[in-house]
């Protein structure tokens, strides 16, 4: 491990300009070639020449790294005098030695080629044009407006994704496993253990809502709190919501589920004897019971994983009050069937 390059914990600003960049990171400008008459070399001076060259990049690498951790050990870096080249290699530095997602902010067209470098790009519009703002991913009138970007919209941008994906991989999870539970009792004949109308509609109708809502409209603080506590936003930089660790519990979730779904149905069907002495424990009558319990189950469990608001709590009593109906009606059904 590098030591740092400062003693002590005093905030320290690094102020370089831009032919110093060039020094310190061995950038120099490339000449234009004049015609030689090139003498063939022997085998000793081409393995001399490719050594020196790999000494080189690796001389050049390293000072490229110093760099990188001297500018991280500073409070600031102010890069002045510095070419649009310059800038997207500043960029391209963090990207490359410290695996952090960089986001690039500019207003003129001098930082269009920082703004394409970084992972996220922001643009001013302002006095200088709107170069900046039309190759950037997001753009504002005025710098103060990143604090509300960054804190709130991201954030909740971050969170809402993370639910978002360990949701739906936890509502396929136990869609798609309960077809492996299945072939088990078919003698693996590749038979569904859904009706096929209901494969098709799974993701597009009967678990859709629930991804919408939370990908959408939840919010775990309000606007001024998560600009009052900064602190918030750590949870975005450190990765704590979705990770290996969060996909393998939706994994877990899943599986869990999925065999829940199937074997206490099938327990039930079973050796199940109606009123007029006959079996009433079809496919279908089997089928459609497991996708009842499958799209009640995933559809509230979103219950626990959103914050509510006005509108998400409206659309929630809508999807109860629906399901509660369709929940009626299949039961008369299977009572008639019964």
């Amino acid at each position: 491990m590098n030591e740092p390059f400062f003693q002590g914990s005093r905030d320290r600003a690094l102020i370089i300009t831009g032919s110093w960049l060039n020094e310190i990171l061995l950038e120099k400008k490339k000449k234009k070639k004049k015609l030689k008459l090139k003498f063939p070399r022997t085998a000793e001076e081409k393995k001399k020449q490719t050594e020196n060259k790999r000494k080189a990049e690796a001389y050049k690498e390293q000072q490229q790294k110093n760099f990188v951790d001297l500018a991280c050990e500073c409070k600031a870096v102010i890069c002045c005098r510095v070419t649009p080249k310059q800038k997207a290699m500043v960029v391209e530095l963090v990207k490359k030695y410290k695996k952090a997602i960089t986001l690039a902010i500019g207003d003129g067209a001098n930082d269009v080629n920082m703004i394409k470098t970084a992972h996220i790009g922001v643009g001013i519009s302002g006095q200088e044009g709107t170069q900046a703002a039309m190759s950037s991913d997001y753009s504002f009138g005025q710098f103060r407006y990143l604090q509300r970007l960054l804190l709130v919209h991201g954030r909740w941008s971050y969170i809402r994704m993370c639910k978002f994906l360990r949701y739906f991989f936890y509502k396929n999870f136990a869609f798609t496993l309960v077809h492996i539970w299945y072939s088990f009792f078919n003698g693996f004949s590749a038979q569904t253990a859904y009706e096929d109308w209901f494969i098709t509609l799974y993701n597009v109708l009967y678990s859709s809502l629930p991804v919408l809502l939370v990908g959408l409209l939840d919010q775990d603080v309000s606007d001024k709190l998560s600009l009052r506590f900064p602190r918030l936003y750590v949870l975005g930089q450190k990765d704590l919501l979705f990770n290996y660790k969060k996909f393998f519990l939706s994994l877990l979730h899943g599986a869990v589920t999925s065999l829940i779904i199937f074997f206490i149905p099938y327990g039930a069907y079973l050796k199940t004897m109606g009123q007029d002495g006959e079996a009433p424990s079809d496919y279908q009558s089997f089928a459609v019971t497991a996708a009842s319990s499958l799209v009640f189950v995933v559809n509230f469990q979103y219950l626990a994983v959103l914050h509510f608001t006005l509108v998400s709590h409206l659309t929630s009593t809508v999807l109860e009050s629906t399901f509660s109906f369709l929940l009626a009606f299949r039961s008369q059904e299977l009572l008639q069937m019964l």
